[in-house]
């Protein structure tokens, strides 16, 4: 147990922790000079609920009803498939032991099919993210990071406490914006690429994609001088 718990802490400390650090100093900074265009939560940070378990992890079962629990966070750019992301994971049995646990990383997004955006997704969380607000007057500025539904595939190593670490195919889908009927319910699937093990039901875990990206306004026309009372107006070429 001992053993258990300070690989945990390691865990927390030099994987989890820098990931949600990413996430978290991302918010306030625009995509401009940055690779990636995407950040996203899977069952971490904010969007965890203490009274409700059905956020935090996000879970899939087996057709034998054994489950992966996961949490983690990171970055992607959607154009050239890069990603660079972490999180941790337990294996649980049917009567929920505990027969694995160890850290995730992803090493390639497969594919990222994006719902569009969904402003004011999160203000419920209490995070005013999302465009800044227009006054009569105010000129449009740039939006922040916005909320957006998407299906993203990840090709991820999976690195237990002991044994041999695996591959796997990790589906998250956030289930915002001009949702697929077929791909309506938020959450996770796993499949395995050695053995093809399948947990393809969504137990639960709340995920959420972030568009980073610009939206810059048309440049601002400026006024042509008036001619100065009194005063002839210039010729015409």
């Amino acid at each position: 147990m001992a053993n258990l718990i300070a690989f945990l802490t390691r865990v927390i400390a030099v994987v989890l922790v820098p990931s949600l650090v990413i996430f978290l100093s991302a918010l306030p900074v625009t995509a401009q000079g940055s690779k990636s265009n995407y950040t996203f939560l899977i069952a971490a940070g904010f969007l965890c609920e203490p009274a409700d378990y059905s956020t935090c992890p996000a879970a899939a079962k087996s057709a034998n009803d054994d489950s992966y629990e996961m949490s983690g966070a990171g970055t992607f750019d959607a154009q050239d498939k890069s990603v660079k992301a972490a999180g941790t994971y337990s294996h649980k049995s049917p009567n929920g032991n505990v027969l694995e646990t160890g850290v995730w990383t992803a090493s390639e997004l497969v594919s990222f099919d994006s719902y569009g955006i969904a402003p004011g997704a999160i203000k419920r969380q209490g995070m005013a993210l999302g465009p800044a607000p227009f006054g009569p007057k105010r000129m449009p500025m740039p939006a922040g990071p916005m909320p957006t539904g998407g299906l993203a595939i990840f090709r991820i190593r999976l690195l237990p406490m002991l044994g041999a670490s695996t591959t796997a195919v990790l589906q998250v889908n956030c289930a915002l914006g001009e949702v697929p009927r077929e791909r309506s319910v938020e959450g996770i699937r796993l499949v395995f690429e050695k053995g093809g093990n399948e947990f393809s039901g969504e137990v639960g875990g709340r995920v959420l994609f972030l568009s980073m990206q610009l939206e810059v306004s048309p440049p601002v026309k400026a006024a042509q001088p008036e001619a100065a009372p009194g005063l002839p107006e210039p010729p015409q070429n």
